[in-house]
């Protein structure tokens, strides 16, 4: 079957080979008729663009990084599947990387090293990197944050509102009744922002009704795995003051660890302990009973991080200064929480 070329979706579209070019590479300055016109003939012809060839015309490598600090935590392997259907629409391939969130290697990757030069740009979420160790890059390719790690920089940063997630979490169980709420998952050392900013959303909302907070009911975990979860739980359920009728934890691995030593130990969910998570895992939409979880709008944060690189890296392949798509920005993607069966629901 002979490839088909620019020339002849041109024809086809009675337009000429320059105007299918700017429909194909996405430029605005082309009207809706004849962009309509040139996507049915890209459509009827099966017209696919030679990306490799394009790439290197503009001087790039057609290929961006995801760095993330652990892929088999169920939410960033979530995230980056977003990503990359995001990353299909604009002509990336997208490259996943894990740092095990070691400061050596988030360096490495956005700082210096030979990854570093592999990629038109990159997607980090930063679990070590400090705003210091930001200050050292010069130039490279364009950066966008994700996470409250470095909430202040000269990069465009998407987040989610940590402390309005937690206190909707936290405010569902207080209107369930619950009188004695704990919290999972405080991390309260230099890089445990997002925890951080979950235990004020649940501080928050205690306050909000005038309700002290039991300082014991929060447990500290060092990494948000099932194990931490059911070892916080345990040490709940065995505290002299006795165990909570409610826990909050800041993400659905810890909740599904937590829910684990509650049924061993012959308690019931939600009867006995309502619990809430946090990410909204596939894993707690099956689980038994399911889980109540803040979910963050996943695919709108991978489209807002999308979006942000490839106009830093268009900015930067037109000869012009990265930062003319503008100056760095917050991005805040939306939540919802989600009532299943661990509260009720």
């Amino acid at each position: 079957m002979a490839t088909v070329r620019l020339r002849d979706v041109a024809e086809r579209a009675g337009v000429s080979i320059r105007t299918v070019s700017n429909v194909v590479n996405g430029y605005a300055q082309v009207a809706d008729d004849t962009r309509r016109r040139v996507e049915k003939a890209v459509a009827e012809l099966g017209y696919r663009p030679n990306l490799a060839a394009r790439n290197l015309k503009r001087g790039r490598t057609g290929m961006v990084a995801l760095v993330v600090p652990e892929l088999d935590v169920p939410y960033f392997s979530e995230l980056a599947r977003a990503v990359i259907a995001e990353g299909r629409k604009h002509g990336w391939t997208v490259v996943i990387d894990q740092t095990d969130g070691e400061p050596d290697r988030e360096r490495e990757l956005i700082i210096g090293g030979a990854g570093a030069a592999l990629f038109d740009g990159v997607i980090l979420s930063p679990l070590s990197l400090s705003q210091a160790d930001l200050a050292e890059r010069r130039g490279g390719s364009p950066l966008v944050l994700l996470g409250e790690r470095i909430a202040e920089s000269p990069y465009d940063h998407v987040a989610i509102d940590n402390v309005a997630a937690a206190y909707a979490a936290t405010e569902h169980l207080l209107d369930l009744g619950r009188t004695r709420v704990a919290a999972v998952g405080d991390q309260p050392y230099d890089t445990g922002e997002t925890a951080q900013l979950r235990t004020r959303g649940y501080r928050d909302a205690h306050a909000a009704r005038g309700l002290a907070v039991d300082d014991s009911l929060i447990v500290a975990t060092h990494r948000f795995h099932r194990s931490d979860g059911a070892a916080a739980m345990a040490a709940l359920l065995d505290r002299p003051g006795g165990p909570p009728d409610a826990v909050f934890c800041y993400n659905d691995l810890l909740a599904l660890g937590a829910v684990r030593t509650l049924l061993t130990r012959g308690l019931r969910i939600p009867q006995d302990v309502a619990v809430v998570g946090f990410d909204d895992i596939e894993a707690g939409r099956y689980n038994t009973p399911t889980l109540t979880t803040v979910s963050p709008d996943k695919a709108v944060i991978a489209r807002l991080a999308v979006e942000r690189l490839t106009a830093r890296i268009a900015a930067g392949s037109s000869g012009a200064d990265p930062a003319q798509a503008g100056p760095p920005a917050e991005f805040w993607a939306p939540h919802r929480l989600i009532v299943r069966e661990s509260t009720g629901g």
